[in-house]
């Protein structure tokens, strides 16, 4: 028997639609429904990949005495916030308020007169185990609560309520600048709260790092201001680049990073894979690569992550897949999937599988014992940065090999399993791999538009501009309805609309794809390929800008909210995004991006726009750990300088690490110059030598 999730596009809700519990999508029925019989809403939010979420779905919702009480005194609600971050966000704000933390799966009760949450937690065992109450206790505990505490109930979403509209109607005061000062203010916070603090689970935290490399220039004014130097900056970002590229986190064998680490010394994964962190760390490493620390470990990192999104992440019309689940089935006989173990090694595989030469450089070269590091196998990772001998190459093929049933030579695509009855059922020649969710995101394709983008910029293998080429066109032809964006698309159907983030993150991948694209107009590299030109991207950015103005666009506030406004009727606060999480906050995007458009277009409307958004957050920069987009943003603000060129001297430049700057093919320049820098609104004395404009760009760069 299936409950009413059973038809829902989405992975993450289908994976509920065999539980006894009477799970309801969300929608305006059952916040109805659960108004007319004044029963509080449960609602549940978590994603197809979520470790906790995937225990939770297999123990308390699949319990009948849980299920029976739940359907007989709530209304059970179930969101995918891959779907949904709008509504995730409002109640991950509402959770952490009321115990100080979050996390997924975000379970929390609302009141249905108005949906404001008065009670919440996240994962709740059957019974009363690691500290927390057992979920049956806690229904009954909570539907007393709400029938004989009215007024305490109400007490708390007022309380509640009144956090989420403050912190939503966030208005300038008029007295903070932005200025140098406050940028410096930004980097050496964030740089700081990149280094860390020695426990605790480790993430990748791209926008932190980002944030953090764009610094390096500024070495010797931060050195004065705030006692920080180059060499600090230089040396944190290159930690995180090894960190990532060394780590336990990074799939050695086959390419592609893990969510996170859940230590310290970046060793044992949370194994699933999300393509908005392999995005994101691939324009990092290749932006790290660029600014000169050469680390043949980045490079190799990125080449592998590439193999991995082609073998089993890109569909066959060109967008890439979601995620891939932590946990697979050992055998077909198991009952539930395992943590991990398809990535990892017992020690007795690698002495039948390596000879004593091959295993003996695998020990000293990783962390490989016969202990193993987690649950008795060995999670891959490197002891030393460099260049991967012959030997450790050949003995990482044959666990590939073990792992998939084929060499990395000989297999070029491997088919997704998209549910766990076609995990245990499908005819592998190696191990059973994990779930694949194959739903395209706009925001997540889009980060990892950039991040090929940016790679074949700096690395100038074509392969990745053509799959970067491909997916943008993908979201071009498929993701507009009735002239309205979608951020969603599942078996070439698009669904819901788009929201910030996918408007901010996919026009800054169209003018990242503008800028690689001068690199590669007229190159001998792309015959044989009909590839749009360079102005082709730029009037399709200005295109999606114009709508996202339109329709998300704060008139009284300024920035822009998370949800249009046409599609924002059943949310308790309209939010606008400008903490950073896993992914980049949607107004630093969209800020940084108006500025470039500015340059590229000419039309300073588009400056003036992001000069009223950077005001509108201008009070949180001041507190600013958890906002380095913006600091991105005003970097660009400060900063930004336009390069025009010719196409030989672009051809060189543009790899190198100008974080403020975007290039222009010129035509018109003065007789016997070879290009111009423009900083801010003026421009400079033509130079005459790619090296006296090289200079040039090199000194403007660290001005601020």
């Amino acid at each position: 028997m299936t409950n009413r999730l059973a038809q829902s596009p989405s992975l993450y809700l289908r994976k509920h639609a065999e539980n006894p519990l009477d799970w309801w999508p969300w929608c305006d029925e059952a916040i109805e429904v659960a108004r007319r019989e004044n029963k509080p809403i449960f609602l549940s939010i978590g994603y197809s990949s979520c470790h906790w979420c995937t225990v939770m779905e297999g123990e308390a919702f699949s319990d009948p005495d849980i299920a029976e009480y739940m359907n007989a005194n709530f209304i059970p609600i179930k969101v995918d916030r891959e779907e949904r971050p709008d509504l995730d966000s409002i109640y991950m704000q509402g959770l952490q308020m009321m115990v100080g933390q979050g996390g997924w799966p975000l379970n929390v009760f609302l009141d249905p007169k108005d949906l404001v949450p008065f009670y919440g937690g996240t994962y709740f065992p059957v019974q009363p185990r690691y500290g927390r109450p057992g979920f049956l206790q806690v229904l009954q505990a909570i539907r007393r609560y709400y029938d004989t505490e009215k007024a305490k109930v109400e007490s708390v979403t007022a309380e509640i309520r009144g956090y989420l509209q403050q912190a939503a109607a966030l208005q300038p005061d008029g007295s903070e600048k932005l200025d140098s000062s406050l940028l410096q203010q930004g980097l050496n916070t964030n740089a700081s709260v990149l280094k860390g603090v020695g426990y605790g689970p480790s993430f990748p935290m791209m926008p932190y790092a980002q944030l953090v490399l764009r610094g390096v220039r500024f070495g010797s004014q931060l050195a004065v201001a705030n006692q920080e130097s180059e060499n600090d900056f230089r040396q944190v970002c290159t930690k995180r680049g090894l960190d990532l590229a060394l780590g336990g986190i990074y799939d050695h064998v086959a390419g592609g990073f893990h969510r996170y680490t859940v230590d310290p010394s970046w060793t044992v994964p949370h194994f699933e894979k999300m393509l908005y962190d392999n995005g994101q760390i691939v324009e990092y490493l290749a932006c790290l690569w660029s600014s000169g620390v050469r680390e043949p470990a980045f490079e190799s990192a990125i080449a592998g992550t590439v193999e991995w999104l082609q073998r089993e992440m890109t569909a066959p019309e060109g967008y890439f897949y979601a995620a891939q689940d932590a946990d697979s089935f050992p055998d077909r006989t198991a009952k539930e999937p395992e943590e991990g173990n398809f990535y990892v090694w017992n020690y007795s595989e690698l002495q039948q599988l390596l000879t004593s030469e091959e295993l003996a450089e695998m020990e000293e070269q990783f962390t490989v014992t016969a202990e193993g590091n987690f649950e008795g196998n060995n999670v891959l990772q490197r002891r030393h940065p460099g260049k991967l001998s012959d030997t450790i190459e050949t003995a990482l093929a044959k666990l590939f090999q073990m792992r998939y049933g084929a060499t990395p030579e000989t297999m070029e695509t491997f088919p997704p399993a998209i549910n766990n009855q076609e995990a245990k059922s499908g005819n592998w020649d190696g191990r059973i791999p994990p779930v694949t969710d194959p739903k395209m995101i706009v925001a997540w394709n889009s980060l990892m538009i950039s991040g090929l983008a940016r790679a074949y910029v700096v690395f100038g293998q074509i392969e990745y501009f053509l799959l970067a080429v491909r997916c943008a066109n993908f979201i071009l032809d498929s993701q507009w309805v009735q002239e309205r964006f979608h951020r969603l698309n599942y078996d070439g159907k698009p669904a819901v609309l788009a929201q910030s983030e996918d408007y901010a993150l996919f026009i800054k991948a169209l003018l990242d794809l503008q800028q690689a694209t001068l690199r590669i107009e007229d190159s001998e590299e792309t015959s044989g390929y009909e590839l749009p030109k360079a102005n082709f991207w730029l009037e399709k950015a200005v295109k999606v800008q114009e709508e996202f103005d339109e329709f998300l666009w704060s008139l009284e506030l300024g920035g822009y909210y998370n949800t249009a406004r046409d599609a924002s009727g059943d949310l308790v606060v309209r939010e606008r995004n400008y903490n950073d999480n896993a992914t980049p906050s949607a107004n630093g995007i969209a800020i940084a991006n108006l500025v470039q458009l500015a340059l590229l277009t000419e039309d300073l409307q588009y400056l003036d726009r992001a000069e009223q958004a950077l005001q509108a957050f201008c009070s949180v920069m001041n507190q600013p750990q958890a906002c380095p987009s913006l600091f991105t943003a005003l970097d660009w603000y400060l900063n930004h300088t336009l390069i025009r060129t010719n196409s030989e001297h672009l051809q060189s430049l543009i790899a190198e690490y100008v974080p403020t700057a975007v290039y222009a093919l010129a035509d018109n320049l003065p007789d016997g110059s070879v290009g111009q820098v423009c900083p801010g609104l003026s421009c400079s004395q033509p130079a005459h030598s790619r090296e006296q404009l090289w200079e040039q760009v090199r000194k403007l760069g660290a001005r601020g």
